[in-house]
């Protein structure tokens, strides 16, 4: 009897221990360092970010967690998979579309920025200099305010270009990424004005403004835009934006007093947006 006690028992203690098993596969535990992803569009083109978060957790990180002069993942966990949509120039050097993956090494005033063709290593175990496609060499930027939780973004985007920034506990190092916007969307403008069917004046008008091309060309493309929405208030602000630039001021300065006169014919917050833009645009140009 007391064998059999002995073995009920123990089948007993198995199950339960088997149960608690199976409970635990069931939890979600936090991840000491949390992965994140983000895409940010810049110009024409997709910039995707896959990366773990480390936290400083009262460490020192340059210099002491990561010693200088030492390859690094660039986050935790796998290393920080980089990716664009278009050929870019990154700090200067031509990049293909595709995934990279991005790996760093710090040092106290210059740290180097690596791109690998190898995009899906676990750490830096396997790193290897020769899958390199890009090295460039980057002056780090000491942060305000400490930064607990490390980050990757994508910052200052302007005509194309923009800084990736990788930021963490007292310094920040931003690359700049071109893409080149427009080296790819004059040709095509250029193409469609010289081809038949609707023209694209508005857009191909704003994009000269934006884009400090010529501005002779846009102020013709936008008047012919105008004379096809002539009550679009939205577009005649914008005609006075653009012949400002071109030097237009008496042309800039009717186009502002027309988009003001449209704006009172709007509602709601068309018309407080419209009237606060067009009255700052008359007062620049007095």
């Amino acid at each position: 009897m007391k064998t059999i006690i002995a073995l009920v028992v123990s089948i007993a203690a198995i199950s339960t221990s088997v149960l608690h098993a199976e409970e635990a596969k069931k939890i979600d535990f936090p991840q000491a360092s949390p992965s994140a992803s983000f895409k940010q569009r810049v110009g024409v083109t997709d910039i995707s970010v896959d990366y773990s978060r480390p936290g400083v957790k009262e460490r020192k990180i340059f210099g002491g967690l990561l010693p200088y002069g030492q390859i690094w993942r660039t986050g935790a966990n796998a290393a920080t998979k980089l990716t664009f949509s278009t050929d870019v120039k990154v700090g200067g050097m031509a990049v293909p579309a595709g995934s990279y993956g991005l790996f760093t090494i710090p040092g106290e005033s210059e740290w180097t920025v690596i791109l690998s063709k190898v995009n899906d290593e676990w750490g830096s175990y396997t790193y290897n200099q020769k899958d390199d496609l890009a090295r460039i060499k980057v002056k780090p930027v000491a942060l305000a305010e400490p930064l607990e939780t490390m980050t990757i973004g994508v910052q200052d985007i302007r005509s194309g270009k923009a800084n990736l920034v990788i930021a963490w506990e007292k310094t920040a190092v931003p690359v700049e990424i071109d893409t080149d916007v427009v080296g790819k969307i004059k040709p095509q403008i250029e193409a469609a004005m010289a081809g038949s069917g609707k023209k694209p004046y508005f857009a191909s008008a704003m994009f000269y403004y934006e884009n400090d091309l010529d501005m002779k060309q846009a102020k013709e493309w936008i008047e012919a835009a105008a004379k096809e929405q002539p009550d679009a208030v939205w577009l005649i602000y914008r005609k006075g934006l653009i012949l400002k630039k071109a030097g237009d001021k008496d042309g800039a300065m009717a186009a502002a007093k027309q988009a003001l006169d449209l704006a009172a014919k709007e509602k709601g917050e068309e018309k407080d947006e419209y009237t606060r833009l067009s009255q700052n645009l008359i007062a620049s140009l007095k």
